[in-house]
């Protein structure tokens, strides 16, 4: 009689723990979705900020391309085209973020959201890369003709020497930023702030 209870105390209280962990499991499987969805909220003011104020620039930038077509310096013409070009596409990135913020709901299997929160934080890391490579354009865009024809020929080296400054650290950010290197201190260091760090915190998820 002792064995059948010592038995079926240990099976209610296996039965007991078990159902104590599926609890805890849905608690912080809960816990979990709310944090995320207040995260993700954080995100949409700036990204709506950023929205209109691209809109603006691309507008102005489009305006200057236009009038400016026909007398401007072919340096400045391609300076603004590739910077108004990659503004787009970044405009363009923000607005799928945006659709897909609205889109994730924590009231789903947490499996779909982590779903989007993949896409969310690879797009991120494309318009990081998108909005570097604008930098090195903003040492062009005053260039002209007559800099290397009748410039001086310091002056000229020094231009050049400026923009190859930009180009370098640009082109080896494009190829770092990049998920495998989330953990490195220059990585974390970057993507700080309300737009990045609900995404980065996420991305152990």
């Amino acid at each position: 009689m002792e064995d059948r209870e010592i038995i079926n105390s240990w099976i209610s209280y296996n039965k007991k723990l078990e159902e104590s962990l599926q609890l805890n499991r849905k608690n912080a499987e809960d816990i979990t979705k709310i944090k995320i969805g207040s995260l993700l909220g954080s995100m949409k003011p700036i990204k709506v900020f950023t929205i209109l104020t691209g809109i603006i620039w691309v507008c102005f930038v489009d305006l200057l391309i236009v009038n400016l077509f026909a007398v401007a310096s072919p340096f400045f013409l391609i300076s603004a085209i590739i910077q108004v070009v990659l503004t787009k596409l970044a405009i363009g990135i923000y607005l799928y973020q945006l659709v897909l913020i609205h889109q994730i709901d924590i009231t789903k299997p947490i499996l779909e959201t982590q779903d989007k929160l993949a896409h969310l934080r690879t797009s991120t890391l494309w318009v990081t890369r998108f909005l570097f490579l604008q930098l090195p354009v903003w040492t062009t865009f005053y260039w002209s003709a007559n800099t290397f024809e009748n410039g001086n020929t310091g002056l000229v080296v020094l231009q050049i020497i400026i923009s190859l400054l930009f180009v370098i650290p640009v082109v080896w950010l494009f190829v770092n930023i990049k998920y495998e290197n989330k953990s490195k201190k220059w990585f974390r260091l970057m993507f700080e702030g309300k737009e990045w760090t609900p995404v980065r915190s996420r991305w152990n998820y």
